[in-house]
C-alpha cells in the first residue's frame, strides 16, 4: 500500500505519551512507513512492526513501541531474534504480555531485560515492570511512555535500583554499574535532562519504594543525601578528574552504607553548623542503596541552582511550611525582583523571611555574574560550584544576610549559602518580628556555636549601638507569610501598624502587616525594598492606613500584579509585588507628586493545578512572527534568539521544549528577558522606567 503524510504528534495528541525520548531521526522513518488500511469502511493508520515482520494497527502505545525497538536494535546492537513483543508472562493460571523483550543471550528461553510501555505513568508502569521481572527472573527492566524513562536493576523481588542506562549487546550489565564516572560524564548523562525527570519525582518515587516504611525522618534523610552529593559534585566540579564518590560501583551494600557516611562527614566538616558533627545517616544499608542508586545520576549543580531549589521547596512545604502559610517564591519572580532593584557589589542585601534562601542566592548570582564579566570570565552550566575570585566570596560573605524562625528552613538556606560563601555563611535562626527577644536566642552558646559570625557581621550594620531595633541595609527583598495573624499583644506594642487609625490598640495584626514595618526597620535612608504581597492589601480600604504608612515613609516605585496560578499548588491568594524606596534627601528626595511603574503578569507560567508551563519552540516562532511583523522597529520587542544551533549541539530531539545555553528547560512567563530567549518583559520595562526617572540605582549609575 502507499505511503503518506503522517505526522505521529498528531496521533499522539490526546494520550499520555510523547516523543522527546527520540532522535528525529527515528520519528521520520516511522512516519515515512505509515500507510493505511480500511478498517469497517474508515482510513486507519498502519504499519510494519520491526519485531514481527507483520502490519499491525498504529496506535500511540504501538508508536512508542516501534520507536523504542530501534533504539534497542540500532542503538544498542540487540538483534531481532532476541526481541520478542507481547511476550507471554505466567502468573500461575493468569498469564500477561509484556510489551518489549530482550531474551538471554546464553538461555533463549529465559528474559534478560524487559520494557513496559502500556502504563504510561511512572508508579503504575513500574509496578507492572517489578511484576514481570519477578516473574520471569529478567535482572534490567526499563519503563518509558516516550517523554520520560526509567531504567531498574532488579536486586531482588523488594528493590529495583536505578541504573543509569541499559548495556548494549556486546556488554554486561557489570559493565554499567562498575564504569567510574567523573563530573563531566555526569553533565553528558544528567537523569534530570537525559532521562526527563525533576528531582521531586525521584524523591517522590523514593518515598513510594522505600522511604515511607523506612521507620526515619524522611525530610531528614534526603537532606543528608543532598547535602553529601552537593559536597561530592563540588568536590568534582573544582577537579575534573576526580572520580565522583557519591555512586555505587558494585559494592556491597554494607561497603556502600560505610563509603556514603564517610563523604557524609567530609561535607559536615567542610560546611559546618547544618548538622550535628554526631548526626549520622540512619537509612539501612538496603533502603540507602536503593536512595545512592536514584540519585546519583542527577546533577545538582547548575547555574542557578533551581534542582535543588524545588527538591527543599516540596521536603519543606511537606513538613512545616504550608502550616504557616510561608510559601517558596517561584525562581523567575524573585529573579524579577532582582533585576529590578539591580543589588551591586557594594551594597548589603538581607531577607527578613528567607525559607531556602531564593532571595539572597539569586541576589548573589546577580552580583557574581557582574564581577565575572568585570574580570572577563565565563558563567558555565556548573556557575555554582566553580571557584570563583575572592571578589565573590568576599560579597557573599560580607554583604548578604537572611533570617528565618523555621529551623529547618534555616539549615536549607544555610547549605545553599555555605556553598556560595565557600563555608562562610549570614544566614541566622531568628524570629524578626520579635526582635527585643532576640537577645535570649544570641546569647545563647548552642545558638553562637552555629551562627556566631553572622551574627557579628550583623551587628556591624546596627542604625544604634546595642539595639537591634533599626539596621542600615541597602537593599531587602522578601515574601512574608501571608496566613495568620499576631496576637500576642506584648509583639504588638511594639509596632505602629499595631495600633488602629485611630491609634487605640489592637488585638490581632496580620502577620504580613508587620512585616512591612519591620523590613522598613532594616533598611537605611535611600535603601529600597521589593516585598511579596496579597493584592488585597492595595485593594482593601480597611488597608488604607498602611498604604499611608508607606507613602510617608517611601518613594512607591512599582507594583507588579503577578498571575493567580503563581504560588499554586500551595495557595491560589492573588499577590503582588510591591518596590519602594526610602525617602533620603541624597538618594530618595521627597516628594508630593511622581509617577508610578505598574504592570500585570498577563503569561500564568503554572497550569492550573501549580505545574510549571515550559517555553516551546513554537512559542518563540510566535514571538519571532510578531517581532518581524512589528511596523515601528523602535517599540518592537527585542528579537529572541535562534536556538536551533543548540539543538543540534546538544542533540535535542523532537520539536517539543526550548533549553537554554545551559540545558535547562525555561517558564513560559514575561517578568523578564530569559538570556534573549524570550522578549523583554515586566523587569526591561521597568529599568527604563528607572532611567527616566533618574532614580538611584538605575542601570548605568554605580
Amino acid at each position: 500500500m502507499p505511503t503518506i503524510a503522517f505526522e505521529l504528534p498528531s496521533l499522539l495528541q490526546d494520550s499520555s505519551y510523547n516523543l522527546t525520548q527520540f532522535s528525529r531521526k527515528y520519528i521520520e522513518e516511522l512516519e515515512d512507513a505509515v500507510f493505511l488500511k480500511t478498517v469497517r469502511n474508515q482510513e486507519v493508520p498502519y504499519l510494519k512492526c520491526l519485531s514481527r515482520n507483520k502490519d499491525i494497527r498504529l496506535t500511540p502505545e504501538e508508536a512508542i513501541r516501534q520507536l523504542y525497538l530501534r533504539v534497542l536494535h540500532k542503538d544498542l546492537g540487540y538483534p531481532l531474534d532476541r526481541i520478542e513483543v507481547e511476550y507471554t508472562v505466567s502468573f500461575g493460571r493468569e498469564k500477561k504480555r509484556a510489551d518489549i523483550v530482550i531474551l538471554d543471550k546464553q538461555d533463549a528461553r529465559s528474559a534478560y531485560l524487559i520494557v513496559e510501555l502500556k502504563k504510561p505513568k511512572l508508579k503504575d508502569g513500574k509496578e507492572q515492570l517489578k511484576s514481570y521481572c519477578n516473574a520471569t527472573g529478567a535482572p534490567i527492566g526499563v519503563w518509558t511512555n516516550g517523554e520520560s524513562i526509567s531504567y531498574y536493576h532488579r536486586k531482588d523481588p523488594n528493590f529495583f535500583e536505578d541504573i543509569p542506562g541499559i548495556p548494549k549487546a556486546t556488554e554486561k550489565l557489570s559493565d554499567i554499574l562498575t564504569e567510574r564516572w567523573t563530573i563531566d560524564d555526569l553533565i553528558k548523562r544528567d537523569k534530570l535532562i537525559n532521562e526527563r525527570k525533576s528531582l521531586k519525582d525521584l524523591i517522590l518515587e523514593m518515598e513510594d519504594e522505600v522511604l515511607a516504611n523506612a521507620g526515619v525522618d524522611v525530610f531528614e534523610e534526603l537532606f543528608k543525601l543532598i547535602f553529601t552529593k552537593l559536597y561530592d559534585e563540588m568536590s568534582s566540579g573544582r577537579d575534573h578528574s576526580r572520580h565522583l564518590e557519591f555512586r555505587n560501583y558494585g559494592y556491597t551494600e554494607t561497603e556502600l552504607r560505610e563509603k556514603i557516611g564517610s563523604l557524609f562527614d567530609s561535607a559536615k566538616n567542610k560546611w559546618e553548623g547544618v548538622f550535628s558533627s554526631d548526626s549520622k545517616i540512619q537509612l539501612t544499608a538496603s533502603h540507602l542503596s536503593v536512595c545512592v542508586s536514584s540519585l546519583q545520576d542527577v546533577k545538582l549543580f547548575n547555574s542557578n541552582l533551581d534542582v535543588v531549589d524545588e527538591a527543599f521547596e516540596y521536603l519543606i512545604n511537606k513538613s512545616s511550611k504550608g502550616e504557616k502559610g510561608q510559601y517558596f517564591t517561584p525562581r523567575y519572580v524573585i529573579d524579577m525582583c532582582v533585576k529590578m532593584l539591580d543589588p551591586k557589589e557594594d551594597e548589603t542585601l538581607i531577607d527578613t523571611a528567607a525559607g531556602s534562601c531564593g532571595f539572597p542566592v539569586h541576589g548573589i548570582f546577580h552580583v557574581w555574574e557582574k564581577i565575572l564579566a568585570n574580570v572577563g570570565l565565563p558563567k558555565s552550566h556548573l556557575f555554582t560550584s566553580e571557584e570563583k575570585p575572592p571578589r565573590c566570596t568576599d560579597y557573599v560573605n560580607e554583604k548578604v544576610f537572611a533570617i528565618d524562625f523555621d529551623e529547618r528552613s534555616v539549615r536549607v538556606a544555610r547549605t545553599l549559602n555555605l556553598i556560595a560563601g565557600d563555608g562562610q555563611t549570614n544566614v541566622l535562626h531568628l524570629n524578626t518580628l520579635d526582635w527585643e527577644r532576640w537577645s535570649e536566642k544570641t546569647e545563647d552558646e548552642d545558638w553562637q556555636e552555629t551562627y556566631f559570625n553572622g551574627w557579628r557581621r550583623l551587628k556591624k550594620l546596627r542604625a544604634t549601638r546595642n539595639s537591634d531595633h533599626h539596621f542600615n541595609f541597602d537593599v531587602l527583598l522578601a515574601n512574608p507569610p501571608f496566613a495568620g495573624d499576631i496576637k500576642e499583644s506584648r509583639i504588638l506594642a511594639k509596632y505602629e501598624l499595631g495600633k488602629k487609625p485611630n491609634g487605640k490598640r489592637q488585638t490581632k495584626v496580620g502577620r504580613d502587616l508587620l512585616f512591612i514595618e519591620r523590613n522598613l526597620d532594616f533598611l537605611k535612608p535611600g535603601g529600597r525594598m521589593a516585598v511579596v504581597l496579597p493584592q488585597g492589601r492595595f485593594n482593601n480600604s480597611s488597608d488604607k492606613h498602611l498604604r499611608d504608612y508607606i507613602a510617608e515613609r517611601c518613594r512607591i516605585l512599582a507594583v507588579v500584579g503577578l498571575h493567580g496560578n503563581v504560588f499554586k499548588p500551595h495557595t491560589g491568594t492573588k499577590t503582588s509585588v510591591l518596590l519602594v524606596q526610602k525617602w533620603d534627601k541624597k538618594l530618595c528626595p521627597q516628594k508630593d507628586d511622581y509617577p508610578i511603574f505598574f504592570a500585570t503578569m498577563q503569561e500564568p507560567s503554572k497550569d492550573n493545578s501549580g505545574e510549571k508551563i515550559y517555553l516551546r519552540k513554537k512559542d518563540l516562532r510566535a514571538f519571532q512572527q510578531g517581532d518581524d511583523e512589528a511596523s515601528d522597529d523602535s517599540k518592537a520587542p527585542q528579537k529572541v534568539a535562534d536556538p536551533t544551533q543548540h539543538y543540534k549541539a546538544t542533540g535535542s530531539s523532537y520539536d517539543e521544549f526550548v533549553l537554554d545555553t545551559h540545558g535547562h528547560l525555561i517558564v513560559k512567563h514575561d517578568l523578564f528577558n530569559h538570556e534573549g530567549y524570550t522578549r523583554d518583559g515586566i523587569a526591561e520595562a521597568f529599568q527604563e522606567f528607572a532611567k527616566r526617572e533618574r532614580l538611584s540605582f538605575a542601570p548605568g549609575k554605580s
